[in-house]
């Protein structure tokens, strides 16, 4: 099944929900792939420097990992098209106005916008702004 291209009817469908659990970005200069098998990180991603990990910030804690910052990971849950134009740039500005960073992984059915922990409800409710929008 292949997902929605048109931006209106992602924003006004994109039902916004918070993810349980605190997510940290790390890193790994190993890039040993038992090693992220074990510590079963939401995301990854090699990068020249080394493979960045996305964990819960308890694994990271337990394994040792310095991270900067704690984030609530928020899920557009309209399944979005790897081909769509517009939603990650529509995301972070309607975020950006709001004053709050939007760290955006788009994954195969849905995009998923990592935010400060203390700005995820406000994130939820700046993101719903674009369902009150469309339907006046």
């Amino acid at each position: 099944m292949s997902g929605i291209t048109d931006l209106d009817v992602l924003l006004q469908n994109m039902e916004p929900q918070i993810r349980e659990g605190e997510f940290v970005f790390c890193t790994d200069k190993s890039q040993d792939y038992e090693l992220v098998a074990r510590l079963k990180p939401i995301a990854s991603f090699l990068e020249d420097e080394g493979m960045t990990l996305v964990l819960e910030k308890h694994v990271a804690q337990q394994h040792g990992y310095q991270f900067d910052s704690v984030f609530k990971a928020i899920t557009l849950t309209v399944h979005s098209s790897l081909d769509a134009v517009g939603l990650t740039a529509a995301v972070a500005n309607k975020l950006a106005d709001k004053g709050i960073s939007a760290n955006v992984i788009a994954a195969y059915y849905h995009d998923h916008v990592f935010v400060q922990l203390d700005k995820a409800e406000q994130a939820v409710a700046a993101l719903k702004e674009f369902q009150i929008r469309n339907t006046h």
